[in-house]
């Protein structure tokens, strides 16, 4: 099993959810809104600390967990459908998932997916 963490831009959430709904098996995701920087934001600028502290981009961040077999599938659906390319596109992070539990069913591991 796959848990793989997206950062996206927020006016690319609709087709990036649209695409990711025609996944056959995928079971879900979760969105949070978030605000972060890159750390390559101020190279050459001359910015305050105080100005560097408050220049959070909104970003939604997506999580994904899904089945190994399905993590490229997913991965390339984000990069294609999340992508401008301008700066501050985001990020695609994927870890392994040891277990995973349906509290409702107590279903374990890939059935719980």
């Amino acid at each position: 099993m796959k848990h793989i963490i997206a950062y996206i831009k927020p006016h690319k959430l609709p087709s990036v959810t649209l695409a990711l709904h025609r996944i056959k098996n995928l079971t879900g995701m979760t969105r949070l809104n978030v605000d972060g920087c890159g750390r390559g934001m101020y190279i050459g600028e001359d910015h305050s600390t105080e100005q560097e502290l408050c220049d959070y981009i909104p970003h939604i961040k997506l999580e994904i967990f899904c089945l190994d077999k399905l993590s490229e599938e997913v991965v390339s659906t984000l990069q294609e459908k999340a992508h401008t390319g301008l700066k501050g596109d985001g990020k695609i992070y994927i870890s392994n998932v040891e277990d995973a539990i349906r509290i409702s069913s107590d279903e374990r591991g890939e059935k719980a997916v």
